[in-house]
């Protein structure tokens, strides 16, 4: 039987979160891949100029091996309070081998409730809200392991997410193979790519750039659904056990 993969895909999702562990996670021999979403088509990023095609919907999707979330940009929390999303995490996530995050996409596992108890990274900007969620963040760390959850940091962290599994999966020669196929061999121009290493300066202009981006009134009322949610189903699967 395939390994199946899912990604999730949603409306605003950073294209790079999704991809660059689909680089490497294609490689994986004996393996399904898909992009699941709430329905079959094209789902525009938070770029609103480039779309990715969803190949398969939630329900058509009931028992994925390994199931990947992205974050966004301004997005996250319409996520956090989808409830189909939200559900169906809560659904597959006890079958999944792997339950995976790149990026803010570690919220949208902790809306699921999947995160509470778990140390997690997720973007550096929004690592204050993992607590939230019940999760331990690891703002140091590039990914983090914790049982099958696995939680990488901001969106290029995803490609080696992707390695990283595929390690897990296939072996580290495998892994490397796929490394060297893709000549992924970063040199970054420029050392600023985390808080611990950014000027003052710089770590101030990314801050309000980004939180300005993120804006969007309907922030605060999507964040309060994805709380709501999340504690009724708390007290919902008290109610089952005692039942």
């Amino acid at each position: 039987m395939l390994f199946q993969i899912a990604i999730v895909l949603y409306p605003g999702m950073t294209v790079l979160d999704a991809v660059g562990p689909y680089e490497p996670l294609r490689a994986l021999p004996d393996s399904e891949l898909r992009f699941v979403s709430n329905t079959v088509g094209p789902v525009v990023s938070d770029s609103g100029v480039l779309a990715l095609g969803a190949t398969h919907t939630f329900t058509e999707t009931p028992a994925p091996d390994l199931v990947l979330v992205p974050g966004s940009e301004a997005s996250t929390t319409a996520a956090m309070a989808d409830k189909e999303l939200i559900d169906w995490l809560r659904t597959v996530h006890p079958g999944t081998r792997w339950t995976a995050s790149v990026c803010s996409g570690a919220l949208v596992l902790g809306a699921a409730d999947i995160l509470r108890g778990h140390p997690a990274t997720t973007h550096w900007i929004a690592q204050p809200a993992l607590a939230t969620f019940g999760a331990e963040s690891r703002p140091h760390e590039r990914i983090v392991r914790s049982g099958k959850i696995v939680t990488a940091a901001g969106v290029s962290a995803g490609i080696d997410l992707g390695l990283w599994l595929v390690a897990e999966l296939a072996g580290t020669e495998y892994a490397e193979v796929v490394q060297l196929a893709l000549e992924y061999d970063p040199r970054p121009p420029f050392d600023s790519g985390h808080p611990d290493k950014a000027s003052a300066a710089v770590l101030k202009m990314a801050r309000r750039e980004m939180l300005q981006r993120a804006a969007n009134p309907k922030i605060p009322i999507e964040i309060a659904t994805a709380l709501w949610r999340l504690t009724l189903n708390r007290i919902r699967a008290r109610s089952t056990v005692r039942a």
